[in-house]
């Protein structure tokens, strides 16, 4: 079963984070749009969180014993290359004692408007019985996404997964909704939906290609 969050339905700072990093104007600001993005990831993780399980425990304070909760759940944040980078250090800001896992998932393109998905690089913990925390700031298609938790898995299966995007398209929704396991417990958060794709499998209107905005253009 896929739960989705979708945050614009909830008006926020995260929604204004969104606008900036939509802006063709604002956008052209390289550290502000990074920062934007490892912001959303902030309040995301934060958001995620609450999901999470945690134990009580006593702790020592200078004037006294304190009762309080604890993470009771053991984290790994993986990241799709190379866009997903400031988004992970979003997470990570928040999830400071969490594993990482990286994996490198592109398009391989056919002619201009056909692609496959390759992967050719995991750096990866074992996952076994982990919360899985899966980022990329553009969810376009959703294929990605699948071929990335798919390659993460040959290292353990966790317990839980949880995808994070700054912008998702319905239609990567519906395409994870049909191709994850449906025995694993997923959760799907987005700062923003956006219902189409072109004919090129971008997010329409999206925001453009966010590893060139916050890294600059590649060959």
């Amino acid at each position: 079963m896929v739960e989705l969050i979708d945050f614009s339905k909830k008006p926020s700072l995260l929604c204004d984070f969104v606008a900036e990093m939509r802006h063709v104007e604002i956008q052209g600001d390289r550290m502000r749009f990074r920062r934007n993005i490892e912001r959303t990831g902030e309040i995301i993780a934060y958001e995620i969180s609450k999901k999470l399980s945690y134990r009580e425990q006593s702790i020592p304070s200078p004037l006294g014993m304190a009762e309080g909760l604890r993470l009771d759940q053991k984290v790994v944040i993986g990241t799709i290359l190379r866009a997903g980078l400031p988004f992970h250090h979003g997470f990570l800001s928040y999830f400071d004692r969490a594993e990482n896992a990286f994996v490198s998932a592109y398009r391989k393109y056919k002619d201009a408007l056909r692609f496959d998905i390759h992967v050719e690089y995991i750096a990866c913990p074992d996952l076994t019985d982990k919360v899985l925390i899966l980022t990329d700031p553009m969810l376009a298609t959703g294929s990605s996404m699948e071929m990335a938790y798919r390659a993460l898995c040959t290292k353990g299966i966790p317990s839980e997964l949880h995808i994070a995007s700054v912008i998702a398209s319905r239609p990567a929704i519906e395409y994870l909704e049909n191709h994850l396991p449906k025995e694993q417990k997923i959760t799907i958060w987005t700062a923003a939906l956006d219902e189409a794709l072109n004919e090129h499998s971008y997010i329409v209107p999206g925001l453009g290609d966010a590893g060139d905005l916050a890294y600059g253009e590649k060959l």
